[in-house]
């Protein structure tokens, strides 16, 4: 069985050696996990999510356990777009897996203005518009929850850039669809889903929310249900590829999407609990697509039964 078989995919321009990727805000910029295996290995690394301006994020506790998943509100604290370039870049770009840098702004001016900045380092993938953070004060998931807003984003970024452009898209809309089909009207060309669903606990003993924002940003196994109905939805709304992320953690997981409609998968949460999950995703597919004879094209959307409706 030849299980150095290919899988690589191609995401508006991405060119990707495998359809694993790791989700932004669970990955740092590699640094970390370059102890645990060779992150070249990926298909793709998304940064941690980049803003204008240095963010110092949120107060303590920042994150929770629950049944099969977590609550997190980091906040989106990061060096700003500024310094990224200056620590971090030239470390990033010296990796020879596609860098996608994840960005978020507080107004529409802010996202161009980010896109501005990134458009000029050399070798970047795309940019992934993070449409969708339940844990700021403005923007994020504010842009995400009305099409207009988001179409304006969007629109925003294309103008400001040639990179490809993957919009990422929160759970917590009533008609999932819908913003789809804004981005992708806009100029997004890929779309990334689902970024967390709202969620919280309460201190027992003191009365009170554990988050000083009370809501926080469940992910992680407990989610999977939800974000695989809005990848099944979105395949049958949009034209352009999907990277799905929700609760993956195995390569049994990774296989769900794809039949979906994915054509590649976000790993999160799981660094957290296995830092090899993306290595061991990755294998297991291999290892699946040999034994079903099939490639990676042939999986995608096949659970559709042929159908991918565009409108």
């Amino acid at each position: 069985m030849n299980i150095d078989m290919d899988i690589s995919v191609d995401i508006a321009g991405i060119v990707m050696k495998n359809p694993i990727m790791v989700a932004s805000g669970t990955f740092g910029f590699g640094r970390e996990y370059s102890d645990f295996y060779d992150i070249n290995k990926l298909g793709a690394l998304v940064t941690k999510g980049l803003t204008l301006l240095p963010k110092h994020g949120n107060p303590p506790p920042r994150t929770y356990e629950t049944p099969a998943g977590m609550l997190n509100s980091v906040g989106l604290e990061n060096p700003g777009v500024e310094k990224f370039i200056e620590k971090e870049w030239p470390h990033l770009s010296k990796l020879t897996t596609p860098i996608i840098a994840n960005i978020d702004g507080d107004t529409v001016e802010d996202y161009q203005k980010i896109a501005k900045w990134l458009s000029t380092l050399e070798n970047l993938a795309a940019l992934e518009v993070n449409i969708s953070c339940p844990n700021v004060e403005k923007g994020g998931l504010a842009f995400g929850q009305d099409p207009e807003s988001a179409f304006q984003v969007i629109k925003a970024v294309r103008e400001a850039t040639n990179l490809p452009i993957i919009a990422k898209l929160s759970p917590n809309v009533t008609h999932i669809q819908t913003i789809a089909k804004a981005t992708e009207s806009a100029g997004a060309d890929a779309i990334s889903l689902i970024n967390t669903l709202l969620g919280m606990a309460i201190d027992i003993h003191n009365h009170q929310p554990i988050f000083r924002r009370t809501f926080a940003g469940l992910s992680g196994p407990a989610v999977k249900p939800v974000a695989l109905r809005m990848v099944w939805e979105v395949y049958e709304a949009v034209s352009v590829p999907i990277i799905a992320m929700g609760g993956i953690t195995t390569w049994q997981d990774a296989a769900e999407f794809i039949l979906a409609g994915a054509s590649a998968v976000a790993v999160g949460t799981a660094n957290f609990i296995n830092p090899r999950a993306p290595i061991e995703i990755i294998e297991g597919l291999k290892t699946y697509l040999c034994l079903k004879e099939q490639n990676l094209q042939q999986l995608i959307g096949s659970a559709h039964g042929g159908r991918h409706l565009t409108y």
